[in-house]
């Protein structure tokens, strides 16, 4: 059974910087992509970032140039770090996880942007 575990979530200020990471388990192959979304309240669940299993990523247009994307095989660990967070980056960040046998989600982190 793959299992998606997120952490790194919490409160920030504005302009601060969190680092998200999402830990991999189970029987994991042949993995397609893998990624972030995020959820705020009242709101449809959106894309934030992703990365191919050859390392091709791609964001969202309101994250680029302060988010990145990594996997590292070796844990296997998916992270996502992300600068000058704003009130609207505020909500629930899913990571997830799409292979040839099945597409995995997480619980879900809550990030709260506020002052």
């Amino acid at each position: 059974q793959v299992q998606l575990v997120e952490s790194g979530g919490g409160l920030v200020q504005p302009g601060g910087s969190l680092r998200l990471s999402c830990v991999f388990s189970g029987r994991i192959a042949s993995i397609n992509n893998m990624g972030w979304y995020r959820q705020a309240p009242g709101k449809q669940r959106d894309l934030v970032a992703s990365i191919t299993w050859g390392g091709g990523t791609m964001y969202a247009d309101s994250v680029k140039g302060r988010s990145i994307i990594q996997f590292d095989n070796a844990k296997p660990t998916l992270d996502l770090q992300m600068n000058n967070l704003q009130s609207e980056d505020t909500a629930v960040y899913y990571c997830y996880l799409d292979t040839i046998w099945g597409h995995y989600w997480g619980q879900g982190t809550q990030v709260t942007v506020s002052s």
